[in-house]
């Protein structure tokens, strides 16, 4: 452009380029900005784009088993008038990644739409997301690891709930009602892959958990004459619940269940303790501990006997019950219950013994009461363990008994006898803890596997005959079973 001067008068010469003006334009190149940004990208001036960021699939229609997996940028028109879906968002997202979903037939509120998070949290929240409302329309995108997906528009959504039961894998799994049942007779794990939320059922998991009897102890007559004490009973805990009723024979249970959340949580099912080793004779060994999250049931404490060298005494250990006092030579004691302490208690102590004569020693505590008192020719019987429902601790309104079964767990072992004491056969043990070993010259019998009993002791002969040795009971292995509402 170039400025002249006639006179008083400047003229302008716009002598701009005729390849810069056609057609009375200017052309893009001459522009200080020669782009705009559309959906997040640049688009040349003078070219095209589409305003729409969202590309929409065909109809989607829900057999009820196969599942939908999303692809960031698309729309889902989801049909559920036949069976409900799941749709499943990416599983590795970039932040800005959108994902549309549409009900098609309006029927969300009858079989309900499932949005699987995919290893991401939704809403910042670890869960899947469970949509029950008709006509529902939303777009979730992808902020971060911290908050997961966001819902940025709804539409018709009465409530965008987190996933609402608790889904999980684990152990022997049976289904009693809205209840699910995980079993474990061993060690295993327990693996929650989305834990409970909002307008559905809790993240709670009832449980039971009862560690390893304790062993029995061991008999001998090489001219001591010694009577095995019971084996305690294992760690009885348990959470109550309507369907999963505390004990009658014991306030055993707590209120309150265990909290979850979408991980693993190993189990540990503590073993039966051996039997006393009947050459020395020794006591029994205690059984091991049962763990559940934050739960840990101790093993029964192993029943007294006469330990030669050293001779610790002859009481019995402590434990989750304690294992039943032996008799020999002098009053001995039943080790205690509750060991080491919680609350609410889970066993109790073990028998004492008397001196005098042929005589019985102590039977183990059990979960439902103390192990008895060994007493003339008569052994202590093991103390009777508690109950819970057989089918699983729901669907029978909490009513026990023969219209729903009931079973036993940790009872305590009876204690072995010392002489020619034939009122002592066949004394019990309790309800899942190992019975008499017999009038004498007998070894002790194993708690019942998977209640935790306690194992009974072994008895002695009447007389100095010979080296008549007799092992006590192994203790029966313990179980951990957990409960929770799927649906």
């Amino acid at each position: 452009m170039t400025i002249s001067k006639i006179g008083s008068k400047a003229l302008v010469d716009c002598s701009v380029a005729s390849a810069d003006l056609e057609d009375g334009s200017i052309t893009n190149a001459k522009l200080a900005n020669s782009s705009i940004t559309v959906n997040e990208t640049s688009v040349s001036l003078g070219a095209s784009a589409s305003l729409v960021d969202i590309s929409w699939q065909s109809v989607v229609t829900a057999d009820g088993s196969t599942a939908t997996s999303a692809v960031a940028g698309n729309g889902y028109f989801i049909d559920t008038t036949s069976a409900a879906h799941t749709i499943n968002l990416p599983s590795s997202p970039s932040i800005g990644d959108k994902i549309a979903i549409k009900d098609y037939a309006g029927t969300f509120g009858t079989n309900n739409l499932t949005i699987g998070r995919n290893g991401n949290n939704i809403q910042g929240v670890a869960n899947d997301s469970l949509i029950t409302t008709n006509r529902a329309s939303l777009i979730l995108v992808y902020s971060d690891a911290t908050k997961g997906w966001l819902y940025t528009n709804e539409s018709n959504v009465a409530d965008l709930e987190y996933a609402t039961y608790i889904t999980a894998t684990g152990g022997t799994v049976t289904t009693s009602g809205d209840f699910k049942i995980h079993t474990f007779t061993g060690d295993g794990c327990f693996v929650v892959s989305c834990a409970g939320g909002l307008g559905g059922g809790p993240s709670v998991v009832d449980y039971l958990v009862v560690a390893g009897g304790g062993g029995g102890g061991a008999g001998n007559n090489s001219s001591s004459q010694v009577a095995g004490g019971g084996g305690g009973a294992g760690g009885f805990r348990l959470s109550n619940s309507t369907c999963m009723p505390a004990p009658l024979t014991s306030p055993l249970a707590t209120p309150t269940g265990i909290t979850v959340s979408a991980t693993t949580y190993p189990i540990t099912v503590g073993g039966g303790g051996p039997g006393g080793p009947a050459a020395v004779p020794a006591n029994g060994t205690n059984g091991s501990n049962s763990i559940f999250s934050t739960i840990t049931s101790a093993g029964g404490g192993g029943g007294g006997s006469r330990d030669i060298s050293p001779r610790p005494g002859d009481s019995g250990f402590a434990g989750g019950s304690g294992g039943g006092g032996s008799l020999f030579s002098s009053t001995s004691t039943g080790g205690a219950g509750n060991t080491p302490p919680v609350s609410p208690s889970q066993g109790n102590p073990g028998g004492d013994t008397a001196l005098g004569g042929p005589g019985g020693s102590g039977g183990g505590g059990g979960a439902g009461a103390s192990g008895s008192d060994g007493s003339g020719q008569i052994s202590g019987g093991g103390g009777i363990g508690s109950y819970v429902l057989a089918t699983g601790f729901a669907g029978c309104n909490g009513t026990p008994g023969p219209v729903c079964g009931a079973k036993y767990f940790a009872g305590g072992g009876a204690g072995g006898v010392r002489g020619c004491a034939s009122p002592n056969a066949g004394r019990p043990g309790g309800a899942g803890g190992g019975a008499d070993s017999g009038p004498w010259q007998s070894h002790g019998s194993p708690g019942t596997i998977n209640t935790g009993g306690g194992a009974s002791g072994a008895s002695s002969t009447g007389g100095p005959s010979g080296p008549d040795q007799r092992t006590g009971g192994n203790g029966g292995k313990g179980i951990v079973i957990l409960r929770y509402k799927y649906q």
